[in-house]
């Protein structure tokens, strides 16, 4: 007997001995397709930004109101608190795993009381002192102990698992960052569309405001009889097109104000009073983006992006899971270890010195699954496979992304220099039409007709304004933008 206690733990040595961990390492993510120097689409842009901006891009444009919108934003957003719940998730299934690698201790404490059948018999005739045995049929038992397991971590399928895990919990938290650039971007494209909605409204009050002076001008005229009916009919008629054209811009202002307020977390109506109070609404209300606009180059959009972070993260925590599968196919190891005091009275709980100890390692091993554990691996390689080319794809939208924003911003700054050329050329003409129209030598339909060609450019140049501040918002959405915290670290090597 005293042989086999001391085999026992020189086999358990031998096994611990021969332990490893199986599956794949992870060696980094896969090599993407390798950037250019330069973003193509770039043109004049240039510069570097750094990995993590100084400041909030927003703040470029100048804008107190925004600015205040972005800070509670991202201070109560719903959408934003989802994605850090789940990085709350993440990191408590992360201290789960690492615990998972220390013995699992369980203290008890036991008072039973039992009532048997008798068992056994008397034994003895009639007339003699017979006798026998009988086992008493109620019993008490009374026990403290502690009982301990702790599973061998013989082919690494627990530091797998830990491994998964830590990936996992940074793949969460670059989705809280990329959740920051995202709702940046969402808040600061809906203000842009409440300031340019306004700035049409604006624009479409002043041109039924100057209609209505000539339809009361032309009225006096008419009255007078240097004009005639039909004259006056026209301008009515133009007059009611406008406010007609106008009407819409009030419920698309309502739906920018509800946008902004639930982005910011509040109720729709919420922040009516504040944007109100934000100055009055002006041709020239949508903020414009700086003149100069760095972009970087494409290999700090892959470093810098948190989506292709957490791409890539995931692609770790897939590669470790495929070592947990695989690990699930060779022998466990647990080792089981119990002590304990007690006895048939409650005054064994207090004997010391004569514990009841047990101390058994088990070794166990389904060698009979019928594939279960090989379609477990299956099915995790192909996780892996998954993951690894949505990480290339990934880099490739990112980069595609970046590319396409850069061509629609500069593309919208020729467009906004275009149309203001354009509006001015227009005001010329209505004003000298108007001077002819003064003169003798013109209609009034030729002053309508200018009048209608100058409010068109003032909506185009509106239009253009607002446009070209999407596409920068865009664009710093599309390098990766708007996030704050510790920056990711490198995803991806062009």
């Amino acid at each position: 007997m005293r042989h086999a206690t001391i085999l026992v733990p020189l086999i358990a040595a031998a096994v611990l001995a021969g332990c490893r961990t199986v599956g794949p390492d992870y060696a980094g993510p896969p090599a993407a397709p390798r950037a250019a120097p330069a973003f193509a689409r770039a043109g004049e842009l240039a510069g570097a930004p750094p990995d993590a901006a100084p400041a909030p891009w927003w703040t470029a444009l100048g804008d107190p109101t925004l600015d205040r919108l972005e800070a509670r934003a991202l201070r109560a957003n719903p959408n934003l608190d989802v994605a850090r719940a789940r990085l709350r998730q993440a990191r408590a299934a992360l201290r789960g795993a690492r615990a998972n690698l220390l013995p699992n201790g369980t203290a008890t404490v036991l008072a039973a009381h039992a009532r048997l059948p008798p068992i056994g018999d008397k034994m003895g005739g009639s007339g003699g002192s017979g006798g026998g045995f009988r086992i008493p049929s109620s019993l008490n038992l009374y026990n403290a102990g502690f009982d301990a397991t702790w599973e061998i971590d013989l082919f690494g399928g627990q530091h797998r698992a830990f491994e998964a895990a830590g990936a996992a919990a940074q793949a969460a938290e670059a989705g809280v960052l990329d959740a920051q650039v995202s709702l940046a971007a969402e808040v600061a494209q809906a203000y842009v569309q409440l300031r340019a909605t306004q700035a049409l409204m604006t624009l479409a009050d002043a041109a039924v405001a100057r209609q209505q002076r000539i339809v009361d001008l032309t009225r006096r005229r008419v009255a007078g009889g240097t004009a005639s009916t039909l004259d006056l009919v026209r301008l009515q008629g133009q007059l009611e097109t406008t406010r007609a054209e106008s009407e819409p811009l009030a419920a698309q202002l309502d739906a920018a104000r509800d946008a902004l307020a639930v982005l910011a977390g509040a109720a729709p109506g919420a922040l009516d009073a504040d944007l109100a109070a934000a100055g009055p609404a002006k041709v020239d209300a949508v903020p414009l983006p700086p003149a100069s606009v760095p972009v970087g180059d494409p290999a700090g959009l892959l470093r810098r992006r948190p989506d292709i972070r957490a791409a890539e993260r995931t692609l770790a925590a897939r590669t470790a899971q495929v070592g947990q599968a695989e690990a699930a196919r060779f022998p466990h190891l647990t080792l089981l270890g119990l002590i304990g005091i007690g006895g048939t009275h409650p005054s064994d709980l207090t004997r010391l010195d004569d514990p009841t100890a047990i101390a058994a390692p088990r070794l166990s091993w389904n060698v009979l699954d019928f594939g279960r554990n090989r379609a477990r691996v299956d099915q995790a390689e192909g996780l892996r496979a998954e993951a690894e080319a949505q990480y290339r794809a990934a880099v490739l939208s990112a980069l595609r992304d970046a590319e396409d924003a850069l061509a629609r911003f500069r593309q919208g700054r020729a467009t906004v220099a275009t149309v203001a050329r354009a509006r001015a050329a227009a005001d010329q003409a209505a004003r000298l039409t108007e001077a002819r129209r003064r003169a003798g030598t013109a209609s009034l339909i030729d002053v309508l007709d200018t009048e209608r060609q100058l409010l068109a450019a003032d909506e185009n140049l509106a239009a253009a304004r607002a446009a070209l501040t999407t596409d920068f918002i865009s664009l710093q959405k599309a390098l990766g933008l708007g996030w704050s915290g510790a920056a990711p670290a490198v995803a991806a090597q062009p």
